[in-house]
């Protein structure tokens, strides 16, 4: 596995890569915005085919969590129904869609120097973000400390360029970001699920809890999503059986038969983010705000992640819990990012 050992590359590089799931909260305060095409918006074919996915009935809930600074207020949404994938999009699926265009995903392709301002040339060769465990704890101020941009990362070699996804053909694709995950969407006759789409899909009809699939972390001391146990991020215990990845489908459905909406790999979004959008009381079928603006990176243009990954828990990144909110840069991917695709009736 080649990794940079040029610290200030590194930190240059993953600074836009990594997803926004670094803290517990953040800023509500918009000053600035950054506004471009959405490409998003017109992919949906009608009479794609739906097999493999589930109806979604669509209707009233509550969407939102307290918790959140940037998911606040909770209001009442209203969405229509859909179809939706019951799983995340597989290595399998994702090596169809390659193999019938020729598609290059972003991690494959080297980055833009204009991109990225005071990293040397030749430290700018296609990869992607790998999570990399340290040896002791450490404080969690840094994820640099725990993360690597890897030289050969991508989708096709999930942890550099000696991996393979020979034997994972049932895990869910990684290193895709938001441009990739849209062409392979609009390929499928699909599109990307709205944010709020996402989060009524996720409930399963059920509110007011802390997770998706109820309040209590472990019902009847079983694990039932592949998130993070043990100390984050130099011990993981696995007790729920999974280091990284899991198969899609290792976990029981939740009430409309849709997998691993909590946990396993963050999942795009179509709605750019804004930590104010909420604000906007948007009630029937919100398509998210016109632009995008986060001021942790005021920059960056971003779209909402859900559902949080295999490196969440509750002593660090707490956003797979009921209502939260992730965040990513468009062109950017990690090994704990996939996503799944929905269509209209």
């Amino acid at each position: 596995m080649a990794i940079y050992t040029n610290t200030v590359a590194v930190a240059g590089l993953l600074a836009i890569l990594l997803s926004g799931c670094q803290s517990t909260s953040q800023s509500s305060d918009a000053q600035t915005s950054m506004a471009v095409a959405d490409p998003v918006r017109e992919t949906t074919a009608s009479g794609a085919d739906t097999t493999g996915m589930v109806w979604i009935p669509g209707g009233p809930f509550l969407m939102g969590a307290d918790e959140f600074p940037d998911s606040r207020p909770v209001h009442s949404v209203s969405v229509t129904g859909f179809w939706m994938d019951e799983h995340e999009v597989t290595n399998a699926e994702f090596a169809r869609f390659v193999a019938a265009t020729g598609y290059k995903t972003v991690a494959e392709q080297a980055p833009n120097p204009a991109d990225f301002p005071g990293v040397p040339v030749e430290q700018l060769v296609p990869g992607s973000a790998v999570f990399a465990p340290t040896a002791q704890q450490v404080s969690l101020d840094n994820p640099l400390q725990w993360w690597a941009y890897v030289k050969g990362a991508d989708w096709q070699h999930p942890n550099g360029p000696e991996s393979t996804t020979k034997g994972h053909e049932n895990e869910p694709v990684v290193h895709v970001s938001f441009t990739d995950a849209a062409a392979y969407a609009n390929w499928a006759g699909k599109r990307l699920p709205t944010e709020a789409e996402w989060e009524f899909a996720a409930r399963g009809g059920k509110e007011n809890q802390t997770y998706y699939w109820g309040n209590e972390l472990k019902p009847g001391g079983k694990w039932i999503a592949n998130i993070y146990q043990g100390h984050f991020p130099d011990k993981n215990t696995t007790e729920d059986g999974f280091t990284g990845v899991a198969p899609v489908q290792s976990f029981a459905p939740n009430p409309y038969g849709l997998y691993d909406m909590d946990g396993n790999v963050w999942e795009w979004c179509q709605d750019f983010y804004r930590p104010d959008y909420y604000t906007k009381l948007v009630i029937n079928d919100p398509q998210g705000p016109a632009d995008s603006y986060d001021p942790d990176e005021p920059g960056a243009v971003k779209r909402v992640q859900r559902g949080g990954s295999f490196l969440c828990s509750d002593d660090y990144c707490i956003r797979y819990k009921a209502g939260s909110r992730g965040k990513g840069e468009i062109n950017s991917g990690s090994n704990n990012l996939g996503f799944r695709c929905v269509r209209d009736k």
